[in-house]
């Protein structure tokens, strides 16, 4: 081979790594950062499921799953600019926009809180909420939505703030400690801690909040629980990557809609089922129908939740919130 010929032959090679090159950098991956407010909970499930069907990937995204165990420190992590955005409840776009932050639901996973209020088998004479007056009561974090719903379903009972005490003990292990050394009488949570609690023998039921009936029986509506929410401006400046997150989690939830709980759970962590496989099929198989077919935000349940804060938070009573700017069904009627 003359000197000429190889000479052309390795700019060839040259021209075709540098064409692979720039078409990799072409299609990187978008990077986005989501906490989690408690990835284990059945009701942020959509976000791990979403992650270990490929959706994220497929969709051309690189997105980073951190896990937090109370809503209100991964809104704060958000409000920093520390991650793009949070799953967690859609109750935080309406208080946040009272203190001047305005953050919006732009995939609304859930039509109901699939929280329940749990209440300690030492203390079998409480038989309503208004039963725990003088009572310590266990939730995720002081701020979190399981202290919004305490704080409303107590006062709806007639009992007044400050005659009880709100402990913020997490969820899982700490929450099951907590009421089994009488830290708490009583507490609200999420599967599978629930299941696990009544397995146990160590509480029973109060209020359940599960279902898209019994909410609107204690809430007067439905509720618009789990949520991926973002900041409006960051919106407002990446719709196409706010789009494909859409894509993915829309696509999540048909997966949810069209698949049994055992197929479900097959593909989560069995981490997650907290040594309770068949225990937490059938806490999801109950629980299933709180979850929107398709990320639309459910009638009537923006103005449900305004009414439930408006009961007893200083933030919000009197106040005047703008709701529809507390989130958006664009994405998600554009989904793919």
């Amino acid at each position: 081979m003359n000197i000429n010929a190889h000479f052309n032959r390795i700019m060839h090679v040259v021209s075709l790594i540098t064409v692979v090159h720039f078409s990799s950098s072409a299609f990187a991956a978008d990077k986005v950062t989501l906490i989690v407010g408690g990835y284990e909970k059945q009701i942020y499930l959509p976000a791990k499921l979403a992650e270990n069907l490929g959706y994220f990937q497929a969709e051309g995204l690189d997105v980073k799953l951190l896990n937090e165990a109370s809503g209100v420190d991964a809104e704060n992590e958000m409000l920093t600019g520390a991650v793009q955005g949070v799953i967690g409840f859609y109750d935080h776009c309406v208080d946040l926009q009272t203190r001047g932050k305005f953050v919006e639901s732009v995939v609304q996973f859930s039509q109901a809180p699939g929280e329940v209020e749990l209440v300690s088998n030492k203390y079998p004479e409480i038989k309503s909420m208004a039963g725990l007056r003088g009572k310590s009561l266990g939730v995720t974090g002081l701020g979190a939505s399981t202290n919004f719903l305490t704080l409303y379903l107590m006062v709806k009972a007639g009992v007044p703030l400050g005659e009880f005490v709100n402990i913020p003990v997490g969820a899982g292990t700490t929450f099951m400690v907590a009421m089994q050394q009488d830290k708490i009488q009583a507490g609200m949570t999420t599967e599978p801690t629930i299941s696990r609690l009544l397995k146990s023998g160590d509480a029973r039921i109060l209020v359940d909040l599960r279902s898209i009936e019994q909410t609107k029986r204690a809430l007067g509506g439905a509720y618009p629980g789990a949520a991926l929410y973002m900041s409006s401006d960051w919106v407002q400046k990446n719709k196409p990557v706010v789009q494909k997150l859409a894509n993915a989690f829309v696509k999540t939830l048909y997966f949810i809609r069209t698949h049994s709980a055992a197929e479900i759970a097959e593909k989560m962590p069995p981490e997650f089922y907290a040594g309770d496989k068949d225990g937490y099929i059938k806490a999801l198989a109950d629980g299933k129908g709180m979850f929107t077919p398709d990320g639309v935000m459910p009638a009537g349940g923006p103005e449900t939740v305004l009414t439930v804060l408006s009961a007893f938070s200083k933030n919000v009573k009197g106040k005047t919130v703008d709701l529809s700017k507390t989130y958006t069904t664009y994405f998600v009627k554009n989904a793919k």
